[in-house]
């Protein structure tokens, strides 16, 4: 059978999202390549080939995916291996280094919210940038991401939002969808129920957890390469999570990580609480919290913190507009809004 002709759109998209962020790009491949080398002792020719074993699975099962990576690295004019190695870094060296953050959806009658806290290595946050995609037939997106990255947070003209924390059990199945690729998959869902059996259909190749939630519910999907476990919403209306297995994953490995982690879960559920009926202002102050400071939900690069928040983005999923607070939220920063409102 013939190779199917490669997806113009996508591509373009690509090429504007390289071309755009091709600044951001360069300064981001250093940044990884000196991350790799310190965790790993990796040069980076051979992070290229590491990424190299992803490549036939991912331009097979998810073309549009490798077009739109291809696409990035032409508009960037960097080899395609430089952008896949950015996209599959959570697999390259799965566990020697991760992010760390705090997610929450909160519920009731009259709103939905879902937001985090993104805590990473200070130098990756001038590298941050914000995407929107459209595409036929598929919800349009606006996200914040690593630039290269073509999967990350934020939400979709759907009204679907989806959140990302970095979770270290072990288990590696390169056959299976890299954890960047599948928040994509999560932004162009229609719905908490859609994305859930797609992922799940499909199966991940590493561990992670994904907030998931829409305008009705939401669930914390928590995985690893060979098992899947979801946190519902619980009677409060709330879900928390953090960087730690809430769940039983039969025959898993987790080490211990972040002392903080479930501190930090404990902190935010007794402030959801406190709250009862939170406000949109309320639901932003929610990740503010400095308890534990400098590993706290709002992080500081201080002592034993070390990595700080680096934005944090809060999504009212009923009016399917968000805000987006650069650095600490604590640090003045107004937001910038990202909406579908009409």
């Amino acid at each position: 059978m013939a190779p199917s002709e490669p997806d113009i759109g996508i591509v373009m998209i690509g090429f504007a999202h390289g071309k755009g962020a091709k600044v951001e790009i360069g300064r981001g491949l250093i940044f990884y390549a000196g991350l790799f080398w310190q965790a790993s002792k990796l040069p980076w020719l051979e992070v290229q080939e590491l990424a190299r074993d992803f490549d036939g699975i991912i331009a097979t099962r998810w073309p549009r995916y490798y077009e739109e990576i291809r696409g990035i690295a032409d508009g960037a004019g960097r080899d395609i291996l430089d952008i896949l190695a950015l996209n599959v870094r959570s697999e390259i060296v799965f566990g020697q280094f991760s992010d760390g953050c705090t997610s929450a959806y909160c519920r009731s009658d009259a709103y939905s919210y879902l937001g985090q806290n993104w805590d990473w290595k200070e130098e990756q946050g001038e590298n941050l940038i914000q995407l929107t995609i459209t595409q036929p037939d598929l919800p349009a997106i606006k996200m914040i991401t690593e630039a290269g990255i073509i999967g990350k947070i934020g939400l979709n003209s759907a009204g679907v939002g989806v959140c990302f924390n970095a979770i270290r059990a072990r288990g590696l199945d390169k056959t299976r969808l890299p954890v960047h690729l599948g928040l994509r998959l999560a932004l162009e869902s229609t719905s908490v129920e859609q994305a859930l059996r797609q992922l799940q259909d499909i199966g991940m190749a590493s561990s992670a957890h994904f907030l998931i939630g829409d305008a009705t519910t939401a669930v914390g999907l928590e995985f690893t390469s060979s098992t899947f476990a979801q946190v519902p919403v619980n009677n409060a209306g709330f879900v928390v999570h953090a960087n730690h297995m809430l769940l039983t994953h039969t025959g898993i490995y987790e080490p211990h990580w972040l002392d903080d982690s479930a501190p930090r879960v404990e902190t935010m559920e007794r402030n959801i609480i406190a709250a009862g009926e939170v406000s949109w202002d309320g639901f932003r102050t929610l990740f503010e919290d400095e308890t534990g400071y400098p590993c706290a939900i709002n992080r500081a690069a201080e002592g034993k913190g070390e990595f700080p928040t680096l934005f944090n983005i809060c999504i009212d999923l009923r009016r399917r507009a968000a805000v987006v607070r650069v650095g600490r939220p604590t640090a003045g920063d107004s937001g910038q809004v990202l909406s579908f409102e009409e």
